[in-house]
This record gives structure tokens, sequence and C-alpha cells, in this order.
């Protein structure tokens, strides 16, 4: 058979807002990340649209390598529905965007989403302690020495009283998503102490979603991590007010 022509009709097409009209909401993940993406589709919406991309890193977790995540922000936020119709932009590491800090990741962001609202793992973390009232934190991670000194003077800057801060001393991050839920919620619990507000756990790569709500039930008060108040902070920069259950009292009332 030989096709003789080509021919476009103009049709009158039917146009609805697509499957995600409620909001659309993109993140910008480590290259080495393999948790975030799996806790947003768990806590996704109807009607949300979840994007996502990376940014080049090597396995390896530290404030040098952290810190060179500045410069490609903007590309890796740029490719994320270039029609311009994403609402927010979240930058998807906790040390990351404390190391950086939040005014040049959200520069960077909207650099490439101009039109998106600009948020950061440590700053959804913090939106969310002080939405539970947490002001005196006890914190765990994966992290080395040098990130936690780091995550320490940036909390205390923004007025949080950091009572302690543990650390698992992991420097891959093909390492920290291989720790063990029941680890982490033992290790969040025992951190726990009673002139704390509220127990911190964080990084996205570890899998403390999970287990956010045994924890907090297990401890009495506010239990925190990252991804968990990720989720909420982006969802509610979008407007959507979908609240969920067996995941913290920040996502089941606020």
């Amino acid at each position: 058979m030989v096709l003789t022509s080509v021919r476009s009709t103009a049709y009158d097409v039917d146009f609805d807002d697509g499957r995600h009209d409620r909001a659309k909401i993109g993140y910008v993940l480590l290259a080495t990340e393999q948790t975030i993406q799996d806790d947003v589709m768990t806590l996704r919406p109807d009607g949300v649209g979840i994007h996502v991309a990376r940014a080049a890193i090597p396995d390896s977790i530290t404030s040098e390598t952290l810190a060179a995540q500045a410069d490609l922000l903007a590309g890796a936020s740029a490719t994320l529905l270039p029609d311009g119709t994403l609402d927010v932009v979240c930058y998807a590491c906790t040390s990351g965007s404390l190391v950086i800090g939040e005014p040049r990741v959200m520069a960077e962001l909207n650099r490439g989403q101009p039109q998106a609202k600009a948020t950061s793992l440590i700053t959804s973390v913090m939106r969310a302690l002080r939405k539970v009232g947490a002001e005196r934190i006890v914190v765990g991670t994966p992290y080395l020495d040098e990130v936690n000194q780091r995550e320490v003077d940036y909390m205390t800057a923004a007025g949080f009283d950091i009572l302690a801060i543990e650390g698992l001393n992991l420097e891959k991050d093909s390492d920290m998503v291989r720790v063990t839920p029941a680890f982490i919620r033992d290790f969040a619990i025992s951190l726990d102490r009673p002139d704390a507000d509220a127990v911190f756990i964080s990084c996205g790569a570890l899998r403390t979603l999970d287990v956010i709500g045994d924890i907090e039930v297990a401890i009495s008060k506010p239990a925190i991590c990252s991804n968990q108040a990720m989720i909420w902070d982006t969802l509610r920069l979008a407007g959507i007010e979908d609240r969920f259950q067996g995941y913290g009292r920040l996502l089941a009332e606020h």
C-alpha cells in the first residue's frame, strides 16, 4: 500500500483539565534518591500531579557534594512541565537545602519555574515543627558529623533549640535508603527526652514515613520526619487540604 496524501482536518476537539486538575507539584531530587518518589506517590491525592527531576551527585553525602548542587537546581527545575503549569516546586533534600541555604535554593528553583511557589525540604520541616508548636527539638539523622553540625547551626539560627542530635555516620545515600523502618522507629523513640517538644528524624532517604505514626504514638508528642513534612508543605502550598491518618498529627490535623 502506498500512502498518496497526508491531510489535516480542523476537528472540534474536546478538552478538559487532564488528570491533574487540582494541582501539579514538582520535586527536584538527588540523582541517588530512592525513597522520596515512593513516599510522595503513597500520599498523592486524586487529581494532584507529581513530577520529578534529578540533579547529579555522587553516592556521597558531604557538605562539599551538597554545596555543588546549587548550580544544578535551575536546570533541573526547568525540565519540570515547561508549559508553565507547575504550581509548586521543591528541592527535596533536607541536608542539601540547609547547606545551600533557603534563599539560594528558592531563587534557583524559580529561575527554572518562575510561576511556581518554591520551597525546600528544610523549609518544610521548620514550617511543620512550628505548626505543631515545637521549639525544643531532638534530632536523629543518618549523616556524617560535619553535616549534623551544619543542621544544628542552621536550625538554631532559625530559632529552634536543638537539645541533641544523633547521626548514624553514613556517607552513602545507597546505605541510607537501606536502613530498616524498624531500626528507624526504635532509634527515634530512643532519642526522646522529657524536655523535648518533638522528635525530628532528618533525611528524605530514610524510610521514616513508614513508621512515623508508630513513633508519635510511642513518644506521646509530635514526631516529624522529612518526607512527611515535605508532603504536607507542598500540598498546602498548592491549596490541597486533604488529611491523612496514620502518619502523625501534622498530616491528620493541619
